[in-house]
């Protein structure tokens, strides 16, 4: 008979064994759940399965100690149980000593600590040298346990779903973007490579030690993000060499097009430059810049580099001279609209006198001294070449003016 602890509680009634061994019987279920559940969770079969380095393999080594522990001590807390089951039921209507012993069984220190020696400090003469608790005790040795297992085991699945999902696909880009530098010239790329590289060294923690990877509680995805953002963009410059590649001709046909555009512009700008500085008096316009020829020697060197191969280089250069001829146009066009736009002003003064004339004839003031002195004086400013725009402005102005005097009886 065991009377582990008999002396420490006064015997329950039979009532109150009833209850509870119910109770524990609830509760030992739900632990036997909750650890077949830890057994079966993905994060634990993935740290079973990997090979682990770091914090990770450090972390894990201390929660597998905990969940065997858990496991033993649960051994030893359900054979209590049982042993107390078994002792009731052999009993419909257990005498005193009896329910001494269920007590003890249920409320003393009934469950001896697997591998739990008392250290020599706290032993006497003749006492146990082993550690005995009780089961309330052990659940609570027991939840501690799991819950730190548990954290490892949730922390490092949270850590690989984060990045191992992500990182294959970073993988299958770079990949992608090796075989696109293979296909257009077999070298070998340095950035390519370099990204490769931090690639392989990142995998390698992420695969075997995440939770490294792991800050504030939440797994960092930052240097995994900016290595996807670099592959991506190397990726689509390698596609776009492949395509230039593969339709040069038309690109560069294109390309010649557009330098012919700005040499056309600038040729337009430059005659309405010499066309404004002979009939617009005090014009100082500046000497739109001879781009086109530059523009067409960038676009000799681009044959130098396509016979080369290097069309990952190529592209790059491609972009920059089409960014430099749209540049170039623009400014043609800036500079045709500086100088077409004087021509346009006095083009826009002669409509305006002339609208202003045939409204003074309207109002009967045709023949009216004052007014034809004016229209002569303005007309003669913007029919004069070159023409003062300051002065045609004005005198249109005073034009106006002395119409809307006339017309309101202000004379």
């Amino acid at each position: 008979m065991n009377e582990s602890g008999a002396g420490a509680a006064a015997p329950m009634s039979r009532e109150g064994i009833d209850h509870a061994l119910r109770g524990l019987r609830e509760e030992k279920d739900k632990i036997s759940a909750a650890l077949l559940d830890l057994e079966g969770h993905d994060g634990n079969r993935l740290l079973k399965g990997a090979r682990l380095a770091g914090e990770t393999w450090r972390r894990w080594e201390e929660a597998r100690a905990d969940i065997a522990a858990v496991w033993r001590l649960y051994d030893a807390y359900q054979r209590v149980l049982a042993e107390a089951e078994e002792l009731r039921a052999r009993h419909s209507r257990p005498a005193p000593p009896v329910l001494v012993e269920l007590t003890g069984l249920l409320v003393g220190e009934s469950v001896e600590v697997p591998g739990g020696e008392v250290p020599l400090e706290r032993r006497t003469l003749l006492g146990e040298t082993r550690e005995r608790i009780t089961l309330d005790e052990a659940v609570a040795q027991m939840s501690t346990g799991y819950e730190r297992a548990a954290e490892v085991v949730a922390a490092a699945d949270a850590a690989w779903t984060a990045l191992l999902v992500p990182l294959e696909d970073v993988e299958e880009t770079w990949r992608v973007a090796a075989r696109l530098a293979q296909a257009l010239d077999g070298s070998r790329h340095p950035e390519l490579d370099r990204l490769g590289r931090e690639l392989t060294a990142l995998g390698r923690v992420a695969r075997t030690d995440p939770l490294s990877l792991v800050r504030d509680g939440r797994p960092d995805t930052a240097r995994l993000d900016r290595l996807r953002d670099a592959l991506e963009a190397l990726r689509r410059s390698l596609a776009e060499a492949e395509r230039l590649r593969d339709g040069y001709e038309q690109r560069l046909a294109a390309v010649t097009a557009s330098i012919g555009d700005v040499e056309e512009a600038e040729r337009r700008a430059r005659e309405a430059r010499t066309t404004a500085s002979l009939k617009i008096e005090a014009v100082r316009l500046p000497e739109p810049p001879a781009l086109g020829g530059g523009l067409r020697h960038r676009l000799a060197d681009l044959e130098a580099l396509r016979r080369a191969g290097r069309w990952a280089e190529l592209v790059g250069r491609v972009a920059e001279l089409d960014r430099a001829t749209g540049a170039a146009l623009e400014q043609a066009h800036d500079n045709l609209r500086l100088s077409t736009g004087l021509l346009d002003r006095r083009g826009e003064l002669r409509g305006r006198l002339e609208a202003y004339r045939a409204k003074a004839a309207r109002l009967g003031f045709a023949e009216d001294e004052r007014l034809t002195g004016l229209y002569g004086r303005a007309r003669e400013l913007l029919w004069t070449a070159p023409c003062d725009l300051r002065r045609s402005t004005a005198a249109v102005f005073e034009y106006q003016r002395a119409i809307k005097e006339c017309e309101g009886g202000g004379r």
